[in-house]
């Protein structure tokens, strides 16, 4: 990987969805948290822009982020800033994308995911819709739970085949997925299988913490979101000398923002430039009856 990948997480703690699994589900920050958040995430935007270096950026907010103007706005001056090659956010795609149209889409890209216990299936496809008209790259994701099946097999028909379609493995159970089950939701995800383990790893080698590190709010650095070591701060000088490699502290590792960046598994060739929007660079080329038939 060229330059370095930067996962920023703010302060921000709420969500307009009601998960039954997350802890943010339908809570809300004061307005004194916000302006805080929002204070935080202009002074790590102005930073990028005085970094010049090439720098990729996925937001991964604790909630619902783009409901904010604030977080819409920054993604749009990002994504004009000449070394930013890529600006991604996490997000439900429940608010709306009139803002992001003033974005660079050659550097502006979403990670969606579907939930189908807080919106319906016309609802999300119909925000894609208007995605794929203003020409923003996304890609969708869904929880692989048994009650979704149908609901992930009905969006992987709705969407463009272009769109890619991931499912996150349930693994709140390691024996959780009956005989067929696997095979079903690989022909919706064909790299389904990348996600259905937890990778040992304590000791391996792995970029976080070398070329792709987290950022705070307050510009606390990490090697990853699930390590709790500070290593520097983005805001003291020379914070980039703590960049090093060093082997992984954690038991195991099964999120794909980890294990994406282990080297062994080689899963940035297979996501190329489309690595933290989690778009592989080949699709749909690789799978055929994905790709849009010909006239």
């Amino acid at each position: 990987m060229n330059g370095w990948h930067i996962l920023y997480r703010g302060s921000l703690s709420s969500c307009n969805y009601g998960c039954d699994y997350c802890p943010f589900a339908k809570t809300s920050n004061s307005v004194d948290e916000l302006q805080q958040d929002q204070r935080a995430l202009d002074r790590f935007v102005a930073w990028v822009g005085e970094t010049r270096r090439d720098i990729g950026v996925l937001i991964t907010p604790w909630g619902e982020a783009l409901v904010h103007r604030y977080y819409r706005r920054a993604l749009v001056t990002l994504s004009r800033m000449a070394h930013v090659r890529r600006i991604a956010i996490q997000t439900n795609l429940a608010a709306p994308i009139d803002d992001l149209l003033d974005a660079d889409r050659d550097a502006l890209a979403l990670w969606t995911t579907f939930h189908p216990s807080q919106t319906s299936l016309d609802r999300f496809t119909a925000r894609c819709h208007e995605m794929d008209a203003a020409a923003i790259r996304y890609s969708v994701g869904v929880v692989g739970i048994r009650e979704h099946f149908d609901a992930i097999a009905e969006l992987r028909a709705r969407l463009r085949p272009d769109v890619y379609l991931w499912v996150n493995a349930s693994k709140h159970d390691p024996a959780y997925y009956q005989p067929g089950e696997v095979e079903r939701l690989r022909a919706v995800d064909p790299y389904f299988h990348w996600n259905l383990p937890r990778y040992p790893s304590r000791g391996g080698s792995c970029r976080a913490g070398e070329t792709a590190f987290t950022v705070a709010g307050d510009g606390g650095v990490r090697r990853c979101h699930f390590v709790g070591e500070i290593i520097g701060n983005i805001y003291e000088p020379g914070f980039d000398d703590a960049l090093k490699p060093r082997p992984c502290p954690a038991e195991t590792c099964g999120c794909h923002i980890g294990y994406v960046h282990r080297p062994e598994l080689k899963l940035d060739g297979l996501f190329g430039a489309g690595l933290l929007e989690r778009i592989p660079e080949n699709w749909p080329k690789l799978y055929p009856r994905f790709a849009p038939a010909r006239c």
